[in-house]
C-alpha cells in the first residue's frame, strides 16, 4: 500500500482511504500508529480487501494530500475548514442535543448522556483550538529562540493527549447511541441530531488526522532542524 506500514501512514499516502476507514470503523487519527494489519484484523477485513476497496472511494470527500504542503498553507486549512466548522457543529450539536433530550428523554434516556457527551466535547475543544491558534500554531510558523514552553513537544504532547480524550468520548457516543441508529420514535429533530453528530466525527477524525500524523511530526522536526543548525553556527 505504496510503503506504508501503519494506518496514519496509509491515510496519508491515500488520502482516498480515509471515507474506507470512517466506513469500517478503523481509527487513523488517534490510534494511527497501529499497523495495517492489526488495525484490518481488529475490523476483520484483510489488507488486501481493504484495497480493493479504496479505489471504490467517493475521491471528492476525500481529504486532500497534505503531507508535502507548505506549512502555513496546512494551518490555514485547518484552521478554515476544520476549527471554524467545528465551532459550528457544537453549538449546533449543544441546541440540537437540549431539544431532542426534552422532547425523548423521558423513553430514550441515553439521551441525558450524549447531551452530557456533547457539552463535554464543547468544553473540550472551544479552549483546545484557541491554544492552537493562540499559541502552537504562531510558534510552527515564526519559533522564538526561547518559547515559554521550551520546547514545541510540550505542547504538542498536551494537544495529542488532548485529542485522545476527544477520541475517547466519540467513541462513547457512538456507542451509546448504537453507531447512531435512530428509533422508530424519532422525530425530525432526532435525525438531523443524529446525522450532525456523524459528520462531526468524522470531520474531527481527519482534523486531529491532519494534526496528529502530518504537522505535528513536521513541526517537531523543524524545530529539532533548527536547533541543530543553530548549534552548528554558534560553534
Amino acid at each position: 500500500m505504496q510503503n506504508a506500514n501503519t494506518i496514519a501512514e496509509l491515510a496519508i499516502a491515500m488520502p482516498e482511504a480515509i471515507p474506507v476507514l470512517e466506513r469500517l470503523g478503523i481509527d487513523y487519527c488517534c490510534n494511527g500508529s497501529r499497523t495495517i494489519q492489526h488495525a484490518c484484523n481488529a475490523a476483520g477485513i484483510t489488507p488486501d480487501e481493504l484495497l480493493q476497496l479504496i479505489p471504490k472511494a467517493t475521491t471528492g470527500n476525500a481529504t486532500p494530500a497534505w503531507d508535502h504542503a507548505p506549512l502555513p498553507e496546512l494551518i490555514r486549512y485547518i484552521i478554515d475548514a476544520h476549527h471554524v466548522y467545528t465551532r459550528d457543529a457544537l453549538q449546533r450539536a449543544q441546541a440540537l442535543a437540549q431539544k431532542v433530550r426534552a422532547a425523548h428523554g423521558e423513553r430514550h434516556q441515553e439521551l441525558l448522556v450524549v447531551e452530557r457527551l456533547v457539552a463535554e466535547l464543547t468544553s473540550d475543544l472551544i479552549p483546545h483550538m484557541l491554544k492552537e491558534e493562540q499559541v502552537l500554531f504562531p510558534y510552527i510558523l515564526e519559533p522564538v529562540p526561547m518559547p515559554f514552553f521550551g520546547t514545541v513537544r510540550n505542547p504538542i504532547r498536551m494537544m495529542m493527549l488532548e485529542h485522545e480524550t476527544v477520541g475517547e468520548k466519540l467513541a462513547e457516543l457512538r456507542e451509546l447511541t448504537m453507531d447512531y441508529t435512530v428509533p422508530d420514535d424519532a422525530c425530525t429533530s432526532y435525525k438531523v441530531f443524529f446525522n450532525l453528530l456523524l459528520e462531526l466525527e468524522a470531520d474531527l477524525h481527519q482534523h486531529i488526522h491532519l494534526e496528529n500524523n502530518i504537522l505535528f511530526p513536521r513541526a517537531l522536526e523543524l524545530e529539532t532542524n533548527e536547533r541543530h543548525n543553530a548549534e552548528c553556527h554558534c560553534g
